[in-house]
């Protein structure tokens, strides 16, 4: 009974210290110096100017008139597809971690694909989005890190930057759309910042 009373004191001291506080906090991990107190009141009337949709153009389908764009509604942007010209947005993809760059298979567009991390580590993975079927499928190790996937102009292939062969140098790796396995490098490189363009 002694402890239940502590806790409901200890709950309200701590309510009552809370509510007298009228100023944002920094975490206690930022060490502050001469910046003034900022009231939560200015920081509540900034917030609507600091929070805010953006939508980034993606892909366009190859046969139709719809294209893939980029956008967030919670805390990361995901993939979302617009049908036709002035028709709302549909999420495809819903993952806790944000979603870097969509691109529709070029020859029929009925997938596409996309990089994702993990917790934010840019430790980006290739992924392959079916539309018909919603299903997605990992094209790369989820270890080594994975940039710019393009497209063969016939669809069957993706070609992407990796550090899969030693942990830092960016090679040119290939693989086929349907079967990770098939995974092979085509060009071994030296440090890193290489890109496939086209």
């Amino acid at each position: 009974m002694k402890r239940v009373f502590t806790l409901i004191a200890v709950l309200i001291l701590t309510t009552l210290a809370l509510a007298q506080n009228d100023d944002v906090l920094p975490n206690e991990n930022l060490v502050a110096e001469g910046i003034p107190k900022i009231p939560v009141s200015l920081a509540e009337s900034v917030g609507r100017y600091s929070e805010f949709r953006n939508a980034f153009f993606a892909s366009w389908h190859p046969t139709q008139r719809k294209m893939l764009i980029e956008t967030r509604f919670a805390d990361t942007n995901q993939v979302h597809e617009v049908k036709f010209p002035g028709a709302a947005r549909t999420q495809l993809t819903f993952f806790p971690d944000r979603i870097a760059g969509a691109a529709y298979e070029p020859v029929h567009g009925d997938s596409f694909l996309f990089l994702k991390d993990v917790g934010g580590g840019e430790f980006f993975q290739i992924y392959v989005y079916d539309l018909k079927s919603g299903e997605v499928k990992l094209l790369t190790d989820g270890k080594s890190r994975n940039t710019s996937a393009r497209w063969s102009y016939q669809g069957d292939r993706i070609a992407f930057g990796s550090t899969k062969r030693t942990g830092n140098d960016v090679d040119i790796w290939v693989v086929n759309a349907n079967d990770p396995a098939s995974v092979r490098m085509v060009a071994p490189m030296e440090g890193g910042g290489w890109e496939i363009s086209d």
